[in-house]
């Protein structure tokens, strides 16, 4: 006798569904202890797989969530589940797989998943083969989520699907979905391409022996009519550019390739209505909050001087390039293209330029403003892999790029300016007055521009011109700074973000040159102005205390008369989001946890402070509590919190040792149980700080080094320690 609910229990799932969606918390603590009771009873999960799969009078959202409250107890007792409770669930699954609404389809097909996860494919052997089956139903809805569980499982399971385990299920599987790939409906055409590119990263054998075929069919498809069909094969040719077998693979499809991947990085209509790209100017109109992306601090790594060398900031360890020209964070197309098309070059290198100059050429002089820009677009994302192949073009496609600056669309000149900043590296190793002076004089003219997305274009490319040039900008600082000044009064609130990293990267990139008086008079007042004006709470400081954290550190004495207020501030960040975290870890229920990152960026600036005036930090130290904060941060459970700490603690001791000293046995300990190289930032900065401290400790560093020498002789003799870690660590020992 099939399994059949009682009315009463079925009212009573019903009524605890319901309950669940209450936002009251009460309500909700009440509900999950309802459901722990339960799941006592073994067919309760038959009452919510019939809830999620027959229960058509219910609201789709109530289904839904009864088959997620089913997935979560497949995922804690799955183990547990009596097998005609587990056969009764399998079976209606399959049976409702092309249920009529979208919403029950996804969440069987999640369901389906999360079983297969679970018994692992062996112990359902008729899944695969009836998933593969029903793709062939005339019935839309039944294809479509049979595809969609199949794509989930794929995901999931890929390994175990080419494996002998289960007979190779792949060798049946890909063929098949590569029918559906000129199917007539785009999402399922979007699923089968998807359900294959789970299998190129293992270089699954069912799809290497239909290769060719496959590769036929992936140039068809980018150029699908569907644009999310092409977007999900165009992330074939990124994955698989990745993959060590893209050479072999692609060497003899590039002709074709190129020119479709060149074609999707087109701005389509509907991009060009979305960036407003018929708006010229809007520099006066204020930016909505919602596009303004979160910042992620970068806390400072450090490296000991060596051989007499300064000691710099260490090359970041984790470097994680921002190279994209829209600020449109939707994955698209265009971008997915160019992405592909930045990867190959890197591959193929030269030998991809056959295949692009030809088309190059009819791009950037192109009448149609559109296609021009994708033209700049191709140059920009060639420029790291071709480099040394366009380096014969680039004297004559530089001034070009340079005129498109001035162009009337802001399109082309944003793009404009994200190309050149991709060959900076090429245009400071040419005599200045050749492309140097030209590019940043057209460049410091689109800062003030009058589009916005052109603003923040020539702002970045800016900052990336300044850390290939460096001291290279003197002659120029004058100029440099009035605009940079100027776009203080002109920028909306987005755009004033990356100003700031403009300023901050300028500091970093002419160091002690920035120290005279006309260049201070210029630049610090309007700073000083926006730190008076934020508030503790506003994550606007975060960028202005980086910036400052720079400044301070290029300018050394020159900071001198704006120290006092930044160091105060700085001291009284670090003890409110203590006392915040303090408060929090005692009673979660009434405080919010702190924002880390405030105290994090405040320490950076501590440290630019004690770097930049060195022996003049000596009596700020001396009035404020630092040292008991610093001992506090040092033992944060939150990796950054100490990496910016040990980075304080070792300026501290070459600034001011004499109120680093009375601290050492208290903060030894600490460091040696930092000397971990699992959090590699940490630990770097922990060896720095040690080491700074053996410098100014001499023969009374005796009892401590039981505390560290270990740990140091342990990193030293580990494989793959980063370059900077091991300099450290060696200089130390």
């Amino acid at each position: 006798m099939e399994w059949q609910p009682d009315e009463q229990g079925l009212q009573q799932v019903l009524q605890l569904l319901k309950d669940s969606q209450s936002p009251d918390t009460a309500t909700q603590r009440a509900v999950q202890e309802k459901l722990e009771q339960l799941n006592q009873f073994p067919d309760f999960n038959n009452y919510l797989i019939f809830v999620l799969t027959s229960l058509k009078s219910e609201d789709e959202p109530t289904r839904s969530l009864s088959g997620l409250i089913l997935k979560n107890n497949v995922k804690a007792h799955y183990q547990n589940f009596p097998p005609n409770v587990a056969d009764f669930i399998k079976r209606e699954c399959l049976n409702n797989i092309g249920d009529p609404s979208p919403l029950i389809r996804a969440t069987i097909g999640i369901l389906i998943t999360t079983i297969a996860s679970k018994g692992e494919l062996q112990t359902w052997p008729e899944l695969l083969p009836q998933l593969c089956n029903l793709l062939n139903s005339e019935d839309y809805n039944t294809c479509e989520g049979s595809f969609g569980a199949l794509q989930k499982i794929c995901e999931d399971s890929s390994e175990l699907l080419d494996s002998d385990a289960l007979n190779r299920p792949l060798n049946i599987m890909i063929p098949k979905f590569l029918q559906f790939f000129k199917h007539c409906s785009p999402k399922i055409r979007s699923h089968a391409i998807a359900c294959v590119n789970q299998f190129i990263i293992g270089r699954a054998q069912a799809l290497m022996d239909n290769i060719d075929t496959f590769i036929e069919y992936m140039l068809q498809r980018t150029q699908d009519p569907d644009e999310n069909v092409a977007l999900e094969a165009c992330e074939f040719w990124l994955t698989l550019a990745e993959q060590p077998i893209c050479k072999e693979a692609l060497s003899g499809h590039l002709v074709q390739l190129i020119p479709i991947l060149v074609n999707g990085m087109k701005y389509s209509e509907i991009d060009i209505i979305l960036l407003k790209g018929d708006v010229e100017e809007d520099e006066t109109i204020p930016d909505s909050e919602q596009d303004i992306k979160p910042r992620f601090h970068k806390s400072r790594t450090v490296t000991l001087q060596h051989e007499g060398g300064e000691g710099e900031e260490g090359e970041d360890i984790d470097e994680d390039e921002d190279d994209d020209d829209d600020t449109l964070s939707d994955w698209n197309l265009r971008k997915c293209s160019a992405a592909a098309l930045d990867v190959l070059a890197n591959v193929f290198r030269e030998e991809l330029l056959p295949h692009l100059l030809p088309l190059l050429k009819g791009l950037l002089f192109h009448p149609d403003w559109v296609i021009k820009e994708s033209g700049i677009l191709v140059l920009g994302a060639i420029a790291e892999g071709c480099m040394q192949g366009m380096v014969p073009y680039l004297p004559e496609l530089i001034p070009h790029l340079i005129q498109c600056l001035c162009d009337k669309k802001a399109l082309v000149r944003s793009i404009a300016c994200w190309t050149l900043s991709r060959y900076a590296h090429w245009v400071v190793s040419q005599p200045p007055d050749a492309h140097l002076k030209p590019l940043m004089t057209e460049l410091l003219k689109r800062i003030l521009d009058g589009n916005k997305r052109v603003q923040e274009a020539a702002c970045s490319a800016f900052a990336t011109l300044e850390e290939e040039a460096c001291t290279e900008l003197v002659p120029y600082l004058s100029f440099i700074l009035d605009t940079l000044v100027f776009a203080f009064g002109k920028y909306q609130h987005k755009n004033l973000l990356i100003l700031y990293d403009a300023i901050g990267t300028l500091a970093d990139s002419v160091g002690h040159h920035l120290n005279q008086p006309e260049y201070i008079q210029k630049l610090m007042p309007p700073l000083i102005a926006k730190w008076n004006e934020l508030k503790d709470e506003d994550k606007d400081l975060f960028p202005l205390l980086e910036c400052l954290s720079s400044v301070a550190t290029a300018l050394q004495s020159g900071f001198l008369p704006y120290c006092e207020p930044v160091y105060q501030r700085c001291v009284t960040l670090v003890q409110k989001t203590l006392a915040q975290a303090m408060m929090y870890s005692q009673q979660p229920d009434q405080y919010e946890a702190p924002d880390k990152d405030f105290m994090i960026v405040a320490l950076d600036l501590l440290s630019g402070l004690a770097e930049g005036l060195g022996g003049h930090v000596d009596t700020l130290v001396a009035r404020s509590n630092i040292m008991t904060l610093l001992f506090q941060c040092m033992q944060d459970t939150m990796p950054e919190v100490r990496q910016s700490s040990f980075a304080l603690l070792g300026d501290l001791t070459k600034a001011c040792f004499p109120h680093v000293k009375p601290c050492i046995a208290e903060f030894m300990p600490i460091l040696g149980t930092n000397l971990n190289p699992e959090f590699i930032s940490v630990c770097n900065n922990a060896t720095w700080a040690i080491g700074e401290i053996c410098m100014q400790m001499g023969v009374e560093m005796q009892p401590y080094i039981a505390m560290v020498l270990n740990q140091l002789v342990e990193i030293i003799n580990r494989p793959n320690t980063p370059k900077t870690l091991l300099e450290n660590t060696g200089i130390n020992l």
